[in-house]
């Protein structure tokens, strides 16, 4: 992705602040975390106003997001066909939309290929910019890790609660004595991108910085700076299984390099460099062997874009 300066992201899109009146979202944190950084708080002990929708309600005609729309001078009809009116999508190349509408056969809507079961408002995950990826994964059918300002939360569908994982903006350092790790960690750490998986959750930040934790221990694991480039940003982390039975993550950064890691020692064990910035890589495996795939995007001419697909 291009270069962005994390002070020049905001938390607030033009959006959210025309329905800010609308959904009644919670903001004021200190009513549901504790003061040790678990969750104290479900769905339950919300105001009734503030409560999530189920599926019964959604049935008798409440709205599935909880927006009051009787009480609106609009309809939700009517809103979003004024919304994607509006819409300002990104696209690298010009109406490409448009040409794909007209080139491939659309498929016809009215299948009913799943039930609107539970909606709730208290989850409320934030990307800073829309070239951002990973900041939520869904490690089970019932288990959701996102990014909610400088936090790392965990939301279970099947108790409704909510649960802080790890609160970057304060003070980050690890517990456990790693060759290369930051003793002295990190302090109001944003993150730009977020791996869950196997038990591990791996963050990735705007300068480079690098924090992983096991989700069965306390503490941080391991912190470290893998690049000290002035445009460092990590774009994306992928964790998985080696042929040997370990598990390995792989790290994707601005500086043009991607590096893999070692979960048990998270010692570096490759580290690869391009010409270009690396926006995602991963590992698949190709019979006995795994090999790298490498996405980027060079700019070759004006508002044109070639991405580029590298194994290695």
């Amino acid at each position: 992705m291009s270069l962005y300066m994390a002070d020049d992201f905001d938390y607030t899109t033009e959006e959210d602040e025309d329905m800010a009146n609308v959904g009644g979202d919670i903001t004021d944190e200190d009513n549901f975390y504790g003061s040790d950084g678990e969750a104290i708080f479900d769905d339950d002990d919300l105001p009734s106003k503030k409560r999530g929708t189920s599926a019964a309600q959604a049935r008798r005609g409440r709205d599935i997001q909880g927006i009051p729309w009787r009480r609106l001078n609009i309809t939700r009809d009517n809103y979003r066909k004024t919304r994607l009116e509006h819409y300002k999508n990104y696209e690298n190349v010009s109406s490409s939309g448009e040409l794909i509408d007209k080139k491939y056969k659309q498929m016809e809507k009215g299948g009913n290929y799943y039930e609107f079961h539970h909606n709730t408002r208290l989850v409320n995950p934030t990307v800073l910019h829309f070239q951002l990826r990973n900041l939520v994964w869904a490690t089970s059918k019932h288990d959701v890790y996102l990014m909610s300002h400088y936090s790392v939360m965990h939301w279970s569908s099947l108790s409704h609660k909510l649960s802080k994982i790890l609160d970057f903006q304060g003070h980050v350092a690890p517990v456990e004595k790693h060759p290369g790790s930051l003793i002295e960690g990190f302090t109001q750490t944003q993150i730009s991108t977020l791996a869950v998986k196997e038990n591990l959750m791996v963050a990735g930040g705007f300068l480079g910085e690098l924090t992983c934790k096991r989700l069965d221990r306390k503490g941080v694991s391991f912190c470290s700076r893998m690049t000290y480039d002035e445009n460092s940003i990590t774009n994306s982390i992928d964790i998985f299984n080696t042929l040997s039975g370990g598990v390995h993550f792989v790290a994707s950064n601005n500086d043009s390099g991607i590096r893999e890691y070692d979960v048990e020692t998270f010692q570096l064990l490759n580290h690869f460099r391009f010409p270009w910035p690396v926006n995602v890589s991963c590992l698949i495996q190709f019979f006995q062997a795994y090999i790298y795939l490498v996405i980027s995007c060079l700019r070759f001419a004006q508002n044109q874009w070639l991405s580029l697909l590298v194994v290695c």
